[in-house]
């Protein structure tokens, strides 16, 4: 049986997000059938506004509606120290821990050469950039994840950074090896913070 177009629309879109199936964008299909049309529109308002309001900080590549983010232009925190994460959703789970005051930078994913990514796909030039630019950057601490990608990424940094003198250190402890950032709690993030290592 062929659902009718509307659905059918629905369902592809749905399907377009990471890890949604058939089922279950069906599924969610027809419980957007179901809702209430004042929270479907709002539903379908806030999804536009994502999309036109947001943009990438023009200096650490965070999720921000002004340019620069709030915590580039946040002058009381520690200047330096930058702290590299995959992801803008790093950054959010890092922020909740309260112990980290120091600025960010996103790669906006990691080198995998299974996906055809290297690091001109990375927004690591712009680091390189960044730290050659800013003197009072003393220490950059990666936060990739602990997959194979996420140390490749990680090493990589590491060499390329390091000639220039500035110290560069991987979080450590709490996090097991494959294990992603954003689903680790904040006390395990603040003992990986506190215990980084030097690479």
């Amino acid at each position: 049986m062929q659902y009718p177009e509307p659905i059918a629309q629905l369902i592809d879109g749905y399907m377009k997000l990471p890890g949604i199936g058939q089922k279950s964008a069906t599924r969610l299909a027809f419980f957007t059938i179901d809702m209430a049309e004042d929270d479907v529109t709002a539903f379908s308002k806030a999804l536009i506004a994502a999309k036109r309001d947001l943009h990438f900080c023009s200096i650490c590549g965070n999720i921000t509606e002004g340019d620069p983010c709030s915590i580039c232009a946040d002058k009381t925190r520690d200047q330096t120290h930058v702290l590299v994460v995959e992801q803008p959703k790093d950054i959010m789970v890092m922020e909740k821990m309260k112990e980290y005051h120091g600025l960010y930078h996103v790669l906006h994913g990691v080198m995998s050469p299974i996906e055809g990514k290297g690091p001109e796909d990375l927004n690591i030039a712009s680091l390189i950039n960044r730290l050659q630019q800013n003197p009072n950057i003393k220490e950059v601490i990666i936060a990739t994840n602990a997959t194979p990608e996420g140390e490749a990424t990680a090493m990589y940094l590491s060499r390329l950074i390091k000639p220039a003198g500035i110290k560069v250190t991987r979080l450590a402890h709490g996090l097991s090896v494959g294990s992603d950032i954003e689903y680790a709690d904040e006390m395990t993030l603040f003992k990986a913070v506190e215990g980084r290592t030097e690479m």
